[in-house]
């Protein structure tokens, strides 16, 4: 009995021999919104980690990560922006990869959640597209996923992992504050019923400012088309600040912005956290009665995109700052109480 005890005593001798540390953090970028990355990167003081990310000659993508991730806390930045389908398929492999390499835990950064607006089934035998992406990066092996301004709040719903659901209004209303507008003068406008909480949420960080709402009707029989019919609320003389998630052909916003002017509207500026601009969505603004349209860039912005009517605002130090207490085990959600 003597010499088992003894020989115990031996054994917690040699383990106190190890040195434990927290798992390292890891940086990694798709080639969705490099730019974006890199500046998320420098805002926490480090790199990004090298990866190898190349097509084959028929389109199907290899990758390899060029350094040890084995017991690491590991970021990856990728939002699904266009190409969608490229961005997302880049994004499930990369997470392949970094999970055989044994990772120790995987946090998917996707600012713009692509294929989001098809939260649920509007017809018949239409697919639910945001619950299909959530199963996919589960299944790839994500453990968190860190995302700006759902289309629909519901969508965390779909996850069976950890949602770090982050809002850019700070971002957004610290710029639109910046502009010498009156804060009596402003009037917040949902562009449709649906976005009224997310209105009503901004309309309250600009000094409870008043709501008004774009009555649209949306047609399901050719995509992108929307029809404006009325306004409701009290524009006359005011500043209006339309607010939305995704601004995408922009068809919708400046049909919006034209309704406002007709009805007694002083000045109109839009601002979305996701500028997608797609299609003839620059000219659209470019040609409209818009006096800015406000946008971050969660999703990157090439220099044919860059007019003067778009202003494009940074959400890396938001970001950063959400990454650093992801990793420390400080809450996220104090930051926009």
């Amino acid at each position: 009995m003597h010499k088992a005890v003894e020989k115990s005593h031996t054994v917690a001798e040699e383990n106190n021999k190890f040195h434990w540390s927290a798992p390292a953090v890891k940086l990694f970028s798709g080639r969705a919104n490099q730019p974006l990355a890199q500046e998320i990167a420098e805002h926490l003081g480090t790199r990004l980690g090298g990866i190898n990310i190349s097509p084959f000659s028929d389109g199907e993508l290899y990758v390899k990560v060029l350094e040890s991730v084995r017991g690491d806390d590991v970021f990856l930045i990728q939002p699904t922006s266009p190409p969608v389908n490229d961005s997302l398929m880049e994004l499930l492999i990369i997470i392949d990869a970094l999970k055989r390499a044994s990772a120790e835990r995987i946090t998917v950064v996707m600012p713009y959640f692509g294929y989001a607006r098809q939260d649920r089934k509007a017809s018949g035998r239409e697919p639910i597209t945001a619950k299909l992406i959530a199963d996919l990066l589960k299944t790839a092996g994500v453990h968190r996923v860190v995302t700006l301004d759902l289309h629909a709040s519901q969508i965390m719903g779909f996850f069976n992992t950890l949602v770090d659901h982050l809002f850019a209004s700070p971002v957004l209303v610290d710029y639109i504050k910046t502009l010498g507008i009156s804060l009596q003068d402003i009037v917040v406008v949902s562009p449709d019923v649906g976005g009224v909480s997310r209105a009503r949420a901004f309309a309250k960080r600009l000094n409870e400012a008043p709501l008004a709402i774009v009555d649209k009707r949306r047609s399901y029989v050719e995509k992108n088309s929307v029809e404006v019919f009325n306004i409701i609320g009290d524009v006359d003389g005011k500043v209006c600040l339309i607010v939305d998630d995704i601004v995408d052909t922009a068809g919708t916003m400046c049909k919006a912005a034209q309704l406002l002017l007709k009805h007694g509207a002083r000045e109109v500026y839009a601002c979305a956290t996701h500028g997608v601009l797609s299609g003839n969505g620059v000219e659209n603004v470019r040609d409209s009665v818009l006096k800015q349209l406000i946008v971050t860039n969660s999703i990157h912005l090439p220099e044919s995109k860059k007019i003067s009517k778009i202003k494009q605002l940074s959400a890396a130090p938001l970001l950063a700052e959400v990454i650093c207490r992801i990793h420390n085990g400080d809450t996220v959600s104090s930051m926009f109480e």
